[in-house]
């Protein structure tokens, strides 16, 4: 299973986000929702501007954001389009993806 950790700063930002897992909806290579959720990280954090005051990683089975500074408008838009995406693959996978959020 996939599972996604979302947290938020006094500021009602996200400021910390988490992918773990796998689907293991498919055989290694051919797993769709693994794909779809792949590619909604990778394409949202390859569209993060400020990198300076994020940590992020990005491994197989792994991502990983944390703010260390409030996010502008731009960065604030990538990182609520890439909830948005994750919710969407979440909602009609509901069995290999899990999301929690501290709010």
């Amino acid at each position: 299973m996939i599972k996604v950790k979302i947290g938020h700063a006094s500021n009602n930002q996200v400021n910390f986000l988490e992918v773990t897992g796998h689907a293991n909806s498919a055989p290694y290579g051919q797993d769709l929702i693994c794909a779809a959720v792949s590619a909604v990280i990778t394409g949202g954090f390859n569209n993060l501007v400020n990198l300076k005051n994020y940590e992020i990683k990005l491994d197989e089975g792994h991502a990983y954001f944390k703010g260390n500074a409030p996010l502008d408008a731009h960065d604030e838009a990538v990182i609520e389009t890439i909830i948005c995406g994750l919710n969407t693959i979440q909602e009609s996978n509901p069995e290999f993806v899990e999301i929690k959020t501290d709010k």
